[in-house]
This record gives C-alpha cells, structure tokens and sequence, in this order.
C-alpha cells in the first residue's frame, strides 16, 4: 500500500503547472529520467486538466509505489464533480466533451502502465495511475 508523500489542490491552470512539477520531482526521486519524466508530466497534465475542465477543483496526490521488486510512481487525482456518465466512451480516443482533442483519459492511460477510473454521478471521479521503472 502507498502513502501519498505529496498533493497538489487543482483550482486552476496554474495548479496544474505545479503538479507537472511535484510528479517530475518524486519521479526523478525514484529514480524516472529523461524520456520517462516527460511522459509522467504529460498524463499529470491530462488528468489535471480533466479535473480544471469537468470538475472545476480537486487534488493529485503523489507518493512512491511498489509491487513485489518494482518500484514506480503513483498518482491519484480526485475531484467531486459531476462523475463521468460513459466512462467506456470517455476512454475513446478522439472523443470530447468539450470540443477538445479527445486525448485526456485515453492518452494518459496510454502514457502509463497502470490506469484505473472509479467515478460516481454526481459525486465525482477518482483516476490511478502508475507508472513502473524498468
């Protein structure tokens, strides 16, 4: 089981900049480089700006993961807004809900090794992902 060793309260856009830079931080610390920290920021800033866009406030939390020998990132991004009515349509590449590019949900579970969404109408979403050093 994971603590969180760190959380970033997403408000705004300028929120999500800090998260991007809290996951590199603790990815970095756990060993992530070069290619790798890229990629985690980038499925922070997908999953951070879900929360801005859908949710309007919500937190991503961080802490460090383990599973047998491997080690890797965790993070958990929370909100209570209206909850996702059609998570398998959500998860299609190319669909939006807000005139977007429709790469969120499914480019940051493409980003990362583990992606799971537990959401609940009308008291929000909860989005895991993990990420393993190879």
């Amino acid at each position: 089981m994971e603590s969180h060793d760190s959380c970033v309260e997403i408000n705004s856009a300028a929120d999500i900049v800090e998260a991007r830079r809290k996951g590199r931080e603790l990815a970095a610390q756990i060993g992530f480089d070069g290619s790798d920290l890229t990629v985690i920021a980038a499925a922070i800033s997908e999953i951070a700006r879900n929360i801005v866009d859908h949710a309007r406030r919500g937190r991503v939390f961080f802490s460090s993961a383990t599973h047998g020998n491997r080690r890797g990132i965790c993070i958990v991004a929370k909100d209570e807004g209206p909850g996702i009515k059609d998570v398998a349509r959500a998860m299609q590449y190319g669909y939006s809900t807000r005139k977007g590019l429709g790469v969120g949900l499914p480019g940051a579970k493409w980003l990362m090794d583990d992606f799971e969404i537990d959401t609940k109408i009308g008291v929000g979403t909860v989005v895991t992902m993990k990420k393993w050093l190879r």
